[in-house]
């Protein structure tokens, strides 16, 4: 037995799950497996949605796989990373017995998924320093050890605060746990950070995971792609706890289209040119006397303080730009999340508040 597995509920670490027809690994010309219809919708567009999809599609699995640089067993593709985080929390936690670790301010789905399992939240604040955010590691294991957590989620960049967590803390959490918890590393926003992976980390460390999507970085969002990269023990049990088909045909496509060369090149383009507009408009907005502070950030956002949020936030508004209200978080009740949009997109937020250029 994996030393993973040790970690996974009792009663899901030999569950089978559902056993769908495209798992049976049949192969034919005439499908009369699945009930599915034999036409095609006169909707369909060639698109072949009378069919079931493969729920974990070789090709996708491969390209992800090479992507991330990783083994293909290490991978399971999610619809997004939601559905891994939520996938996770059930495998994992008991529910109304086990915790997850959160450092708040963070991604809200993790105590969304959490509430949702019965499992209890212990949170352990970020540090607002001098330099910015800061993750107090020691406090986070120590937390985890007396609260009897199975996951603890580490945000890396984390949003919406924007730090990365160093891999040292990230090496040292998974060592100190290795015997009680899963600690997840959710990197959606890894592409913009300056920091390597730490699914390098994961052949060392079993009970280390690491969440990745192309909704960031790669622009498809609404396709719904994720992956989580995991020991290959944990990465089985949570294809069994998985849906039967999570992953629609177009969406597929849409991924594999993403990861040719020719794409990817671009995609690497346009990351190069948010930092470097993540890079203005960090100092632009740093120099207007109605900004309290604005945070340094390895995301494709950034974490704003406003003398007067309310009226910053109307002024965007007014000017037809939708930032994210943030007040409504712990510690946050004067910041504003803002996204790295075009040029001219960033030129529009900074005249609406009073700094740099109006669009052309």
């Amino acid at each position: 037995m994996s030393d993973v597995l040790d970690l996974v509920r009792e009663d899901l670490r030999q569950f089978a799950g559902y056993a769908s027809a495209r798992r049976s690994g049949l192969t034919g010309s005439v499908w009369l497996n699945a009930n599915e219809s034999p036409w095609p919708s006169p909707a369909d567009g060639g698109l072949g949605l009378n069919r079931y999809p493969d729920p974990q599609p070789a090709a996708l699995h491969a390209e992800l796989a090479a992507l991330y640089a990783v083994d293909e067993e290490r991978v399971l593709i999610s619809r997004g990373s939601d559905e891994a985080i939520d996938l996770l929390v059930r495998a994992l936690c008991r529910a109304g017995r086990d915790a997850v670790v959160l450092a708040p301010p963070t991604f809200g789905m993790y105590a969304v998924c959490a509430r949702l399992q019965d499992a209890r939240r212990i949170e352990v604040p970020l540090i607002d320093t001098a330099d910015g955010w800061a993750l107090d590691i020691d406090a986070v294991i120590a937390s985890a050890r007396d609260g009897g957590a199975r996951i603890v989620f580490l945000c890396s960049p984390n949003n919406p605060t924007g730090e990365v967590v160093p891999r040292e803390a990230i090496e040292r959490a998974a060592v100190a746990l290795a015997d009680q918890a899963v600690v997840v590393v959710d990197e959606a926003y890894g592409e913009f950070a300056a920091q390597d992976s730490a699914a390098t980390l994961l052949p060392s460390h079993p009970n280390l995971a690491v969440l990745r999507t192309l909704s960031k970085a790669h622009a498809l969002a609404g396709a719904r792609i994720g992956a989580l990269l995991a020991d290959p023990a944990l990465i089985r049990v949570l294809r069994n706890v998985a849906a039967p088909y999570p992953l629609p045909s177009p969406s597929v496509r849409a991924a594999l289209a993403a990861l040719q060369p020719a794409t990817l090149d671009e995609t690497r383009r346009r990351i190069a040119c948010v930092i470097a507009e993540r890079q203005r408009v960090f100092a632009a907005l740093s120099a207007l006397p109605g900004v309290r502070r604005c945070y340094p950030s390895q995301g494709n956002f950034l974490l704003v303080r406003f003398v007067e949020a309310e009226l910053a936030f109307r002024r965007l508004l007014a000017a037809g730009v939708v930032v994210r209200d943030m007040r409504g978080y712990p510690g946050l009740g004067d910041a504003l999340r803002i996204s790295i949009g075009t040029v001219q997109d960033n030129d529009t937020l900074l005249a609406a508040l009073g700094a740099g250029r109006a669009p052309a």
